[in-house]
């Protein structure tokens, strides 16, 4: 119905005898929020909540709907993104960054100006062919297209539209064909192109299917029995602080294999470097700070531009994450693991990605029910 409070600074119990008039906050039938002040007592602000209450719940709904399309429908874009952005009350820092990163680059640079009662399929569909024809990456357009679509439903519930804008939109999804993975023969190679934190970073990511972030907090504290490692956290890119996994709540881990090559590369570098409270990898220049992302970056453009290893093209540093995924299907590992080791929010995800990589897996299946049930 609303709330009643006093802006001064007495606890509320002394509302009674503070001479500060109450003030009152609800929502208008359009969604918006009101506030007024000037009540002498707390009766008196209830009354008035309650008057609101019953002129909206008299009106008609179609009147309150109508309202809503008044305010709501001849607002930019822009606007409309920043009163949903202040919403989104459960996003941490980086999430904060993040989409206002997607907002600034992507959205508010083709849509901003743009009314919200304007929008249909044809302006969604045109927005992510702009994408396309600017060569912006297939992650930065998933990323962009689900935001947009988050806004747009918001605003379908208000009503603001006959038909939902985004309904029948394909979004932009991973080419499996753009996924590239080196050979183990090329990552044999890859692996000693750089320094030793750079070898450790491809054994982590190639051996255990460990993002970036998340190897470059490798811990020997998590090394839960010779066979598995605990993930438990990641350096986050943007707060260059340790915070939890991805699609993860605070507190929650993963565990994967640890093949023995990757434990002894492990050991190998603690023993050469040593480590901070169990943690390997630290900022090179400053030991009580986070490794930096940009580190192992800076070293791969050198090694590419340098020309004398062996990089299969258009690879990026997650190949060897890739090579990890494509390793365990290929040899028959069911996809269901290789989705949890790699800490993928859903299955679907592994499958868009790696699908290309079990071309045989039905008609094995075939040969294989085959021999038991053949007459």
């Amino acid at each position: 119905m609303g709330s009643f409070f006093k802006g001064c600074e007495h606890p509320r119990s002394r509302w009674s005898k503070c001479p500060h008039p109450y003030r009152v906050r609800y929502r208008s039938a359009a969604g918006r929020q009101v506030e007024e002040s000037g009540f002498a007592t707390q009766d008196k602000a209830i009354a008035r909540l309650t008057e609101v209450y019953n002129a909206k719940k008299a009106a008609p709904r179609g009147q309150a709907k109508a309202e809503r399309i008044a305010r709501y429908g001849v607002m930019r874009f822009e606007e409309y993104a920043g009163e949903w952005k202040a919403g989104q009350r459960d996003l941490g820092p980086a999430s904060v960054v993040h989409l206002d990163s997607l907002l600034n680059i992507h959205l508010l640079p083709l849509l901003g100006s743009r009314r919200m009662n304007t929008f249909d399929h044809k302006v969604v569909e045109s927005f992510l062919q702009t994408l396309e024809r600017n060569g912006i990456g297939l992650a930065a357009q998933a990323n962009a297209f689900d935001k947009l679509k988050a806004i747009l439903l918001d605003a379908n519930r208000l009503g603001l539209f006959d038909d939902n804008p985004v309904a029948g939109i394909k979004p932009p999804q991973y080419d499996p064909q753009r996924v590239v993975i080196p050979t183990p023969a090329q990552l044999a190679q890859i692996r000693t192109a750089g320094d030793d934190s750079f070898l450790l970073v491809a054994d982590l990511m190639s051996g255990c299917g460990m993002r970036n972030g998340e190897a470059f907090a490798v811990n020997v504290n998590n090394i839960v029995a010779d066979d598995i490692y605990r993930i438990t956290e990641q350096v986050n890119r943007t707060t260059c602080q340790y915070e939890r996994l991805k699609h993860r709540k605070p507190g929650e881990y993963r565990d994967v294999p640890l093949p023995a090559w990757v434990r002894q590369s492990i050991e190998w570098y603690a023993d050469k470097h040593g480590t901070v409270d169990g943690y390997l990898l630290r900022h090179p220049g400053d030991l009580t700070r986070t490794f930096p992302h940009y580190h192992i970056a800076n070293q791969w453009k050198r090694i590419k531009k340098a020309g004398e290893t062996d990089i299969p093209d258009g690879m990026v540093v997650y190949g060897m994450r890739h090579f990890f995924a494509s390793n365990c299907l290929t040899h028959g590992i069911p996809i269901t693991d290789v989705a949890e080791w790699m800490g993928h929010k859903t299955i679907e995800i592994t499958f868009k990605i790696y699908r290309h990589l079990m071309p045989g897996s039905i008609s094995k299946a075939a040969k294989i029910i085959n021999l038991d049930l053949t007459p």
